[in-house]
């Protein structure tokens, strides 16, 4: 396959993924056509922290960046990312030098699920490699709740 091709099909899956009525299988879809990048390719992370794509925060400090997932899996649905990725673009790629960030990525999701008023729970959720279903190539946490989850979540 050609590289503009690729492209193409990448960008096909990923607007289904935004305009799906079947959020779960396009979230799928997305993982599996996303390339997993080198730690120095902006992802659209990176755009949201510049403020090049707007998004609806709901907190942010000098590390990390929370806002509003765009395709809700749930009533509250907030991603806790890092401001900067410093090769940290999945779980499995944590070093010992990530511990702070991966501690504060938590505490966050803690502050925002209060601030949300998810007192009565919520789940967290960090994707990680195409079968763990992760489309961007950037270290994130779901924040989950507002509704009763299922177990097994999938």
């Amino acid at each position: 396959m050609s590289g503009g091709t690729d492209i193409s099909q990448r960008i096909s899956v990923l607007t289904s993924h935004l305009t799906s009525s079947s959020p779960m299988a396009s979230e799928k879809q997305a993982a599996l056509v996303a390339t997993p990048s080198d730690a120095n390719v902006p992802t659209i992370f990176d755009k949201i922290i510049n403020k090049e794509i707007p998004s609806t925060v709901v907190y942010e400090d000098d590390k990390v960046l929370a806002f509003r997932d765009i395709t809700p899996q749930a009533p509250t649905h907030i991603l806790i990312i890092p401001k900067v990725k410093d090769g940290l673009t999945g779980l499995s790629k944590a070093e010992e030098r990530h511990f702070e960030i991966l501690g504060r990525l938590l505490y966050t999701a803690k502050l925002v699920a209060k601030q949300e008023g998810l007192d009565d729970g919520f789940r967290i959720v960090i994707n990680d490699g195409p079968k763990g279903c992760q489309s961007v190539y950037h270290i994130h946490v779901h924040l989950l709740g507002g509704r009763q989850m299922n177990w097994p979540p999938g």
